[in-house]
């Protein structure tokens, strides 16, 4: 073998190597019917649902809905998400509150659309969404229900989660409210998966924080979702200066709703976090316990009349692209973020 030959065998086997090692590094997400790299996303909505059932945990330990009903109701509003080329759906509806991962992997498969489903549990409404042994178990308990979950699957479906889905009271955080952050940094680290956090008002994301630099965990792992209830800029600085994804997922058809969001996106710009922006609408899907589920809102207001106050205040394409693909890929990336020693 010449000197020239062995030179470009050596050269293309480095090559190869350099290949297969950025394909392992890049980041994967998990959705209900297996992983997929981080870059498949593409135009993602964080924070939508689906289904969402908003009575007390002891009215809907069985399942109240028929799922051929939902996803009858649901299927022509994902092809309406298909017009605008959606292609991945988080679903923010959490374990005690109408979670179906199986309603979303059929959903899935029968549109082509990537959905997420999250482990965690909702501390709201004065905690009647939380199983009553609540009291009893301890953080690194519940955390260890949730790693089972991200590891083997929801109960007997097999199927994984994408996230940690944590909802809290406003501001003042209750010792549940502190438990569940735990768990979700414990969950965090074990699993790598990012916690979203519907907290509202900034103050209940600081106090939020600083459980998460307790436990060495990086502000990066964190969704702060509902940002837009916060009405000092003052406050979303201080929060968005940790370095979290920031969440405006209440974009409504609506000018009011429209003009405040549209507003907070203005500034994040000039700030320089709008690489740190995420947008959603929080929409609630099927409502069980409402005859027909309810009257369902599109998920389509983004693409709409909001995209177009967007641009006419400044925000480029190519900046409103980075927020609905690049950051979401980045938020929901399955990667283990510590605090930097």
């Amino acid at each position: 073998m010449s000197a020239l030959h062995s030179r470009f065998t050596f050269c293309w086997i480095v090559f190869l190597i350099a290949l297969s090692s950025c394909r392992k590094s890049e980041s994967k997400v998990v959705t209900v019917t297996g992983e997929i790299p981080a870059s498949a996303m593409g135009i993602t909505l964080p924070n939508e649902h689906v289904l969402f059932d908003v009575a007390p945990i002891d009215s809907i330990r069985g399942i109240r809905f028929n799922r051929d009903t939902v996803l009858n109701r649901i299927m022509p509003f994902f092809a309406e998400l298909k017009s605008h080329k959606v292609q991945t759906f988080v679903d923010g509806t959490p374990e005690f509150m109408g979670r179906d991962p199986q309603l979303l992997a059929d959903l899935s498969r029968r549109t082509g659309i990537n959905i997420l489903t999250g482990t965690g549990w909702f501390s709201v409404d004065g905690g009647k969404h939380l199983p009553k042994e609540i009291n009893d178990l301890t953080a690194e308990e519940i955390a260890q229900i949730w790693i089972g979950e991200a590891k083997s699957g929801i109960g007997n479906t097999g199927i994984k989660p994408g996230f940690i889905n944590i909802a809290l009271d406003k501001s003042e955080l209750t010792e549940n409210d502190k438990k569940i952050t735990a768990a979700a940094c414990l969950t965090h680290l074990e699993t790598g998966l990012p916690i979203l956090s519907r907290t509202g008002p900034a103050l209940g994301a600081m106090f939020q924080l600083k459980i998460l630099e307790k436990y060495g965990v990086d502000p990066s792992a964190f969704i702060w979702s509902h940002a837009m209830e916060e009405n000092s800029k003052n406050k979303v600085l201080a929060v968005a200066e940790k370095g979290v994804w920031i969440l405006l997922d209440g974009v409504l058809p609506d000018m009011n709703a429209e003009v405040r969001i549209s507003g907070m996106v203005q500034y994040l710009k000039m700030i320089r976090r709008l690489d740190h922006v995420l947008l959603s609408h929080d929409a609630s899907g099927y409502l069980p316990g409402i005859p027909n589920g309810g009257k369902i809102r599109p998920y389509t207001e983004i693409f709409g009349s909001f995209r177009l106050l967007l641009l006419s205040e400044g925000i480029t394409p190519e900046e409103l692209d980075m927020v609905m693909v690049k950051n979401a890929a980045s938020a929901f990336g399955v990667k283990v973020r510590k605090i930097a020693k």
